[in-house]
């Protein structure tokens, strides 16, 4: 089984992101030599080398899976390059994590390994870690996804015009894909050539996993893409989040199913069909009509205080008066207190979970005990409850999203061959020597 801290340290981030190992999560050793030189940064052999060796202990059941040695070796190069590059554009533009975020993703990682934030550091401690680095780290990943959320959102717009052109069309695709994905890439202004050289690299590729190759291990070996490392495996992606080649291609491919090689932007792609999940049909939701009384607590009135008064409305309302003229009366909404407390008609957690999870509990009419939000003290009344069919604006969400994101991966994805071209960049490993394919017969 594959140790989760290590797996989350070699592990992808969310939105197709640029997948980095966290480089900086190790322990203090000697250093030997600089096998990169990165603008004023350095990687070290001692760095790459720590790198190298948590990929081949998340794969030890199955390290015919891996390339040689030398070919991964530049395969984490690449990655230990980008993440620097990346962290670095963020630090000069000011992109920064707060410790409270930090804080939050580390409680959250402990979280997933049914850990507390003081086991997590010991079980970190106890894989040879130091666990300010392996903090650092986290930093650094976390800066990366603003950096990349940065780019997206100042790059990427999406008219309402556009949206109506993909729903006219009729060109969204419903549901979900799991798809196992290889980039053979070509560099920018490719000559013939190289777009040769590549495709014909796609075409032995492809014929090596027809021959029994298993796919994960074609990834890693061959694939120029971010996620090679873990085999290629995209996850579950809406789509209409695919490009559109993809969603295309899948269309009529069945589980298990491995495509031809196709042509694209940045090299060429070869996808395996990995699941479906159908789409979910009509978005039916129930909404509810209510009204409330907001006590603040500030520092002339406390939370006992706040609920005091709270109490005390609550008991006026019961007691017989309107409940939009107390409302009027002592709620400290300013948007609301005017309208008599009318909240309108909502979506349950459009107010935040504990609201949501109150208002799901009440009857028509119902007056709610005082209760506490971030905001202050409430007293809620439910007014009415309907279901609502919100599968057009759902749809129109969908398709938005859909837009935005194919051109935010196409956005990014230009952002960081600028970012690495303009970049100094000195590789002083040896270079690996390209792996010819094997004969088809399953093993590497």
């Amino acid at each position: 089984m594959k140790n989760p801290i290590l797996a989350f340290v070699i592990a992808v981030t969310a939105f197709a992101a640029p997948h980095a190992a966290l480089a900086q999560a190790v322990p203090s050793e000697p250093l030997d030599r600089i096998v990169a030189v990165v603008d004023e940064d350095v990687v070290l052999q001692s760095e790459l080398d720590r790198q190298v060796s948590r990929v081949t202990t998340q794969y030890a059941n199955s390290p015919q899976q891996l390339p040689p040695r030398d070919v991964l070796e530049h395969q984490v190069l690449e990655r230990l390059i980008l993440q620097k590059l990346q962290v670095t554009r963020a630090d000069s533009s000011g992109v920064k994590a707060s410790d409270a975020e930090i804080d939050q993703a580390l409680t959250g990682l402990a979280a997933q390994n049914k850990m507390d934030l003081t086991q997590l550091r010991a079980a970190i401690q106890a894989q040879g870690m130091d666990y300010e680095q392996f903090r650092r780290g986290v930093r650094d990943e976390l800066v990366v996804q603003h950096l990349r959320q940065r780019v997206v959102q100042s790059r990427v717009q999406v008219s309402d015009a556009e949206v109506d052109t993909v729903i006219q069309n009729g060109s969204m695709h419903k549901g979900q894909l799991h798809l196992g994905y290889i980039l053979i890439s070509v560099p920018d202004g490719a000559t013939p050539d190289q777009i040769e050289t590549a495709r014909k690299k796609a075409d032995e590729t492809k014929q090596q996993i027809d021959g029994g190759m298993d796919f994960a291990a074609a990834a890693i070996r061959y694939s120029d893409a971010p996620n090679a490392l873990e085999g290629g495996d995209l996850g579950w992606r809406n789509i209409d989040e695919l490009p559109q080649a993809f969603a295309q291609a899948t269309d009529a491919m069945q589980d298990g199913q491995v495509s031809a090689p196709i042509r694209g932007p940045n090299g060429f792609h070869i996808i395996k069909m990995l699941g479906k999940r159908a789409d979910a049909g009509a978005q039916v939701v129930t909404e509810y009509n209510a009204r409330h009384i907001l006590i603040k607590v500030t520092e002339l009135v406390s939370s006992e205080q706040a609920e005091k008064a709270a109490g005390a409305a609550r008991q006026k309302v019961v007691g017989g008066e309107d409940f939009a003229k107390v409302a009027k009366e002592l709620s400290q909404d300013t948007t609301t207190a005017r309208l008599g407390g009318e909240l309108g008609w909502f979506a349950g957690d459009a107010y935040g979970t504990q609201v949501g999870k109150l208002i799901q509990t009440m009857k028509k009419g119902e007056i709610s005990q005082p209760f506490q939000t971030d905001a202050g003290w409430h007293v809620m009344q439910l007014v009415d409850t309907r279901s609502t069919d919100k599968t057009n604006d759902v749809q129109r969400d969908q398709a938005k999203n859909m837009v935005f994101q194919r051109k935010a991966e196409d956005e990014y994805e230009s952002f960081l061959r600028q970012l690495r071209s303009e970049a100094y960049i000195e590789i002083r490993l040896p270079p690996a020597a390209t792996p010819a394919p094997t004969p088809a017969t399953g093993a590497l």
